[in-house]
């Protein structure tokens, strides 16, 4: 049985900031918050992200990543000056005792006075390999599940590093983040599992992706988002 509550070990914000390719921005660098922090339905107020287009909104309005993960880079890359603490990967939350494999899709999470929803894994991008210096680094994450996920905002309010996130709710107890982002990030088409995924309540873009998935009857092209390539036109 997974663990019902765990502790807001680091609690981090960042500021959009010019990045690493001519004209892009990311707040992907942030710096852990001892102070309390308001949210609204659009994360933490104190918080920003370099590009609206793929970043922040209601559907990833804050985003979890769990600290037991750093282990598994630091054997796989060695040692980096980043892994020494948390915010590597762009996190908000960062806490040990949940993971993917233990935390489902639609959990609903109380931490402080903020009513928070699982909805959706992260898909990674570029900016990974950027940050990181690896070229394939964003493909490394989506290739071991350990991605971190997002939450909506259920009900707004104020939360603090030190705060418990506690699960109160878990509509669907057989679909965890890892098993959700394993249909998302197959390339085998299997209509049946698709289907089903389509029955969850998955955020607007995951739907319109499997459901276009499903459509086409092929596996989109990642290379845009894991490499940022120019998208090839449909």
């Amino acid at each position: 049985m997974p663990e019902h509550c765990v502790i807001l070990d680091t609690l981090l914000t960042g500021k959009a900031v010019p990045f690493s390719r001519p004209g892009t921005f990311s707040a992907i660098a942030k710096t852990p918050s001892r102070e309390s922090q308001r949210v609204t339905e659009l994360g933490l107020v104190d918080d920003e992200q370099g590009d609206l287009r793929i970043h922040g909104g209601v559907e990833k309005a804050i985003h979890h990543y769990p600290r037991e993960h750093y282990a598994a880079w630091v054997a796989e890359l060695g040692e980096n000056p980043m892994l020494e603490a948390p915010g590597a990967f762009g996190e908000n939350f960062s806490t040990l005792g949940w993971t993917e494999e233990t935390v489902c899709l639609g959990d609903r999470v109380q931490v402080g006075s903020v009513l928070l929803e699982i909805s959706q894994g992260r898909m990674p991008c570029w900016k990974l390999n950027d940050r990181f210096a690896v070229k394939d680094m964003s493909l490394r994450v989506q290739q071991t599940g350990r991605t971190g996920w997002y939450y909506r905002v259920i009900q707004a309010g104020r939360l603090a590093a030190g705060d418990r996130l506690e699960l109160i709710e878990r509509p669907c107890p057989q679909w965890s983040i890892a098993r959700v982002s394993s249909v998302l990030f197959s390339s085998v088409i299997d209509a049946d599992l698709i289907r089903e995924c389509l029955t969850l309540p998955l955020a607007a873009s995951w739907r319109r992706t499997l459901g276009r998935r499903l459509e086409k009857a092929q596996v989109e092209d990642w290379s845009p988002r894991l490499e940022g390539t120019p998208r090839k036109p449909d």
